[in-house]
């Protein structure tokens, strides 16, 4: 009797559903930031509402891209997470998924995202997605990752082109202003990600990935990060002085970018153990909140002529 028992009760022992699985390895957090960038591109193109026609298969061709370059970082790192201490739970190192199941999910969105973009939306838009999908999943992921310490700032530039798509989905161009934005997250990245970097130093040198503070130290990398933020400033700029956006925008901009130096400020001269990760955090906030003020002052602030 009492081995029945203990049958019964493993068998219906609670576990995790698949599906959040397969959804962890999307990034969904990350993917999420990315299709707002892309959004914000495909708004500041045109005057006026984005027809549904457009906006629905952009946003689905897109997501799902993004979502398959997560989901091949998470088959490329596995052993990687499973040595780290902040990733060794994810559905791959963890064996709650197979790295075959995790690569015909990414293929299968992949493909799916693809078609609906080339369909749907335009070539270009489709080939530059898919091209962002090779850059991070495969240049940077599988080799500068584990090449160079400038693996950031070489690969980020795969991470930084949502507006770019967003843009080229509703002109079928690519517009000086488009790489505007482009050149505004490219920026961005390094600061941001470099705090997490450092946050995580003795993580990455136990498993040789050569980040900044791995190769070059700390001190070294928060200078990185101070100068980084003020290029950011200058460039955070360029929107306003160039005719891109109104003063909303110009007000926002020199707010956030003031914010994020301040922290790096923080970061560099009087820093204590919280200070990177609470720089990383503030970071997401930054670019999130930047990209909606453009968004705002777009629409409640058309620049005319």
């Amino acid at each position: 009797m009492s081995q029945s028992n203990v049958i019964v009760s493993s068998h219906s022992a609670p576990s995790t559903p698949i599906w959040r699985d397969y959804y962890e390895i999307t990034k969904p957090r990350v993917v999420a930031l990315l299709v707002l960038t892309a959004l914000v591109g495909m708004c500041l193109s045109v005057p006026g509402i984005i027809p549904w026609q457009v906006l629905v298969p952009s946003m689905i061709g897109i997501g799902f891209l993004s979502s398959a370059a997560a989901a091949i970082n998470h088959i490329v790192d596995e052993r990687i997470d499973s040595v780290m201490g902040r990733t060794h739970n994810r559905p791959l190192p963890n064996g709650r998924l197979t790295a075959r199941s995790a690569t015909i999910f990414a293929v299968l969105l992949a493909v799916t995202g693809f078609v609906v973009l080339y369909g749907f939306v335009n070539p270009l838009t489709a080939w530059l997605t898919l091209s962002g999908l090779v850059g991070y999943s495969f240049v940077y992921t599988m080799y500068l990752k584990r090449a160079t310490p400038q693996n950031i700032t070489i690969g980020g530039l795969a991470g930084a082109i949502p507006p770019l798509l967003g843009w080229t989905a509703m002109t079928n161009e690519v517009h000086p202003n488009a790489l505007l934005l482009v050149l505004l997250i490219f920026t961005w990245t390094p600061p941001h990600f470099w705090a997490l970097a450092i946050h995580r130093k003795d993580e990455y040198a136990k498993v040789n990935i050569p980040m900044l503070p791995v190769t070059h130290g700390i001190d070294f990398t928060k200078t990185q990060i101070l100068l980084y933020t003020v290029l950011l400033f200058v460039v955070g700029l360029l929107p306003y002085l160039v005719g891109m956006s109104n003063w909303l925008y110009l007000i926002g901009a020199v707010v956030l970018n003031s914010v994020f130096f301040a922290y790096a400020w923080k970061l560099k001269f009087n820093a204590d153990e919280n200070t990177a990760m609470e720089t990383f955090k503030f970071s997401i906030v930054h670019l999130m909140a930047l990209f909606i003020i453009l968004l705002l002052d777009h629409y409640f602030l058309p620049v005319t002529g």
